[in-house]
C-alpha cells in the first residue's frame, strides 16, 4: 500500500465543502491554516506539492448572496470571478507565515486536449515547482462554458497530476474512501482499502451522490483514478473535513488507496512512444549520442526536417543514416525548426525574432 511520503511529487485535491462552510457561506480559515501545516510538513521531507482547489464558486456566491442551488452559467462565472480572486489571497496569507511563495493557475479543459497549451502549463507548472514554489491549481470557471468544463475538480487534478508525472494523488473530499455502495442506504457497505484495478464490478459500485457545495460524485472520483493509474500515479480517497488532513492520512486514517502498475515517467514514454509521428527530424553523431546519454535536442544537432508539424505534434527522431531512435513532442513548428536548425539555441531569438525555449525537444518530452 502506498504511503503520503513516499511521493517525490503529489497533488491534493481540495473540495468545495471543505474549504466553504456552507451555512454561512464564509472561507473555512481554522481549516485552512491548519491545512498549510501539512504543506509545510510535506514540502520540508522534500515532496514537490500541487494543490488543485475547487471553492471559488462557492465562496464567490456567499459573497453575492446567491442561493445554494445549481446557478445558470453567467452567474457561476461572475461567482467563480468574486470568490478566485479571494480564494487566491487567502491561500497567499496562510501559505506565506511558513514561507512558502504560492502561483494561481487556472485552466480549463481545452488546456489538456490541446498539445501546444498542455506543453505550455507543463513547462509553467515544472518551473514553479522547480523554484520551490506552491503551484494553485483551479478550473478557469470565470470563462469556462458547459462545452469545455472539467465537470468536477477530481478529473482536473487527476489530469494535473498525469501532465506533471505526480507520483501520488490525494483527493481530499467527504468521504473517507470507496465503498461498495452507499454506505448511507445501505449498512453491509463496505470500504476497499486497495484497489489494484478498476473492474466493471467496481464500475457498477460507484454511485452518483455529490455535496451540495461540489459536482464530484464517486463516478467522477473514478474517472479519475482511471486517469491517474494510467498515468503511473497512484490516487487516494480519503476525508478531508478535520485539521490536518494529510497529516491524519500518514498516521493511518481511512482510505481507499487506487494501484498504479507503472511508475509515470515509464508511463509517460509508453504514451508517446504510441502517437503517429507528423514529421522526422535528422540528427548529427553529436546530438545522437547526447540523446543516448539522456540529454535534450537542441536545434544545433538538427541537420534535416521532414514533414509538416504544429508545436506539440509528435515527431520521429533519426540518426544520420535514417535509423528512427524514437519519439518526440516538439517545442517548435516545422517551419520554425527548419529555421533555427544547425544553429545554437542562444542565437533562436534572432533568428525567430522571438524568445523561444532552447531545447528543440525536451528529454521529458521524448521516447527513445
Amino acid at each position: 500500500m502506498a504511503t503520503l511520503t513516499d511521493a517525490k511529487r503529489l497533488v491534493v485535491k481540495i473540495g468545495s465543502a471543505l474549504l466553504v462552510d456552507r451555512a454561512t457561506g464564509a472561507l473555512r480559515e481554522d481549516w485552512l491554516r491548519a491545512l498549510a501545516l501539512d504543506v509545510q510538513w510535506l514540502k520540508g521531507q522534500g515532496t514537490q506539492v500541487v494543490l488543485v482547489s475547487s471553492g471559488s464558486i462557492a465562496l464567490g456566491r456567499g459573497v453575492l448572496g446567491l442561493p445554494y442551488t445549481e446557478l445558470p452559467l453567467e452567474q457561476s462565472q461572475a461567482a467563480a470571478a468574486v470568490g478566485q480572486i479571494r480564494l487566491a489571497r487567502a491561500y497567499e496569507d496562510v501559505m506565506a507565515v511558513h514561507g512558502i511563495t504560492t502561483a494561481q493557475v487556472l485552466m480549463t479543459l481545452e488546456d489538456s486536449r490541446d498539445r501546444r497549451r498542455y506543453l505550455n502549463s507543463r513547462a509553467t507548472l515544472e518551473t514553479l515547482l522547480g523554484l520551490g514554489a506552491l503551484p494553485i491549481v483551479n478550473e478557469n470557471d470565470t470563462v469556462a462554458t458547459d462545452e469545455i468544463r472539467f465537470g468536477d475538480n477530481d478529473r482536473l487534478a487527476a489530469q494535473i497530476a498525469a501532465t506533471i508525472g505526480a507520483d501520488q494523488l490525494v483527493l481530499l473530499s467527504d468521504v473517507d474512501g470507496f465503498y461498495s455502495a452507499n454506505p448511507a442506504d445501505d449498512p453491509t457497505a463496505i470500504r476497499y482499502d486497495v484497489i489494484d484495478e478498476i473492474t466493471a464490478e467496481i464500475e457498477a459500485q460507484a454511485g452518483d451522490a455529490g455535496s451540495g457545495l461540489s459536482k464530484g460524485g464517486m463516478k467522477t472520483k473514478l474517472m479519475a483514478a482511471k486517469t491517474a493509474t494510467a498515468a503511473g500515479c497512484a490516487m487516494a480517497i480519503c476525508h478531508g473535513f478535520e485539521p490536518r488532513p494529510l497529516h491524519r492520512l500518514h498516521n493511518g486514517a481511512p482510505v481507499t488507496w487506487f494501484s498504479a502498475t507503472l511508475d509515470p515517467q515509464t508511463a509517460r514514454k509508453r504514451w508517446i512512444a504510441a502517437m503517429k509521428p507528423r514529421g522526422t527530424l535528422t540528427l548529427d553523431a553529436g546530438a545522437t549520442r547526447a540523446l543516448e546519454n539522456g540529454n535534450s535536442l537542441l536545434p544545433a544537432g538538427v541537420t534535416a526536417v521532414a514533414g509538416n508539424f504544429n508545436r506539440g505534434d509528435p515527431v520521429a527522431i533519426a540518426d544520420a543514416s535514417g535509423h528512427v531512435l524514437g519519439l518526440g513532442l516538439t517545442r517548435y513548428t516545422a517551419e520554425e525548426t527548419r529555421t533555427i536548425q544547425g544553429h545554437h539555441s542562444a542565437h533562436i531569438e534572432t533568428l525567430l525574432g522571438y524568445p523561444g525555449r532552447a531545447a528543440l525537444i525536451h528529454r521529458d518530452d521524448m521516447a527513445l
